[in-house]
């Protein structure tokens, strides 16, 4: 099966390890969510905040990959650039407590 943006999209076996594998990214997303929420330390919720990024862009990739639409990939470049940004801004902001010198 062909979709509009050009690529095949998964069936069979591939399909079903793909449809478990984003349920359970997801799933992980909603336990990581507790740690950014009842995080003892700003860093835990740091690091929450940049997993939860990570599974976003994961989650987009896997979804791309199953109905074969290719404009969720650009979709997760997008996702990385921005979480990597953000990342780096609220490292420095942690531990300099400013972001711009």
């Amino acid at each position: 099966m062909v979709s509009a943006g050009g690529a095949a999209a998964a069936t069979g076996a591939v399909a079903v390890v793909l449809e478990a594998v984003l349920v359970l990214s997801a799933a992980l997303t909603l336990f990581v969510g507790y740690r950014v929420v009842r995080g003892p330390t700003t860093p835990d919720r740091v690091v929450g905040l940049d997993t939860i990024g990570t599974n976003v862009v994961a989650i987009a990739v896997l979804y791309a990959l199953l109905t074969g639409q290719a404009f969720f990939v650009d979709v997760s470049l997008v996702l990385a650039i921005i979480g990597f940004l953000t990342t780096i801004s609220v490292a420095r902001y942690v531990t300099e407590g400013d972001i711009v010198e």
